[in-house]
């Protein structure tokens, strides 16, 4: 286990997160929510491009890789603004 922490931690001060399967990714960009790809910036609202959503921010299609919590993926399959 303290071999596995140190490795989390010195992985992560390069700039990379260790996903649960064990494959590191990039550490997301600043100021985009680390929930979707491709970035998503953090915003009072996000609304998918094209619907009837007000904004302030939108997007078009992305892969939604945390917690949806600008309720972009309707239909829960991963993929946010399918339709735009």
């Amino acid at each position: 286990m303290r071999f596995t922490a140190a490795l989390g931690a010195s992985t992560l001060a390069l700039g990379f997160a260790l996903t649960a399967t064990g494959a590191a990714t990039a550490a997301p960009e600043s100021g985009c929510h680390p929930s979707y790809t491709p970035c998503v910036p953090y915003a009072s609202d996000v609304d998918c491009k094209g619907g009837s959503g007000n904004g302030p921010a939108y997007t078009g299609r992305v892969q939604v890789i945390g917690p949806d919590e600008y309720d972009l993926d309707r239909d829960g399959d991963g993929i946010a603004c399918e339709k735009s």
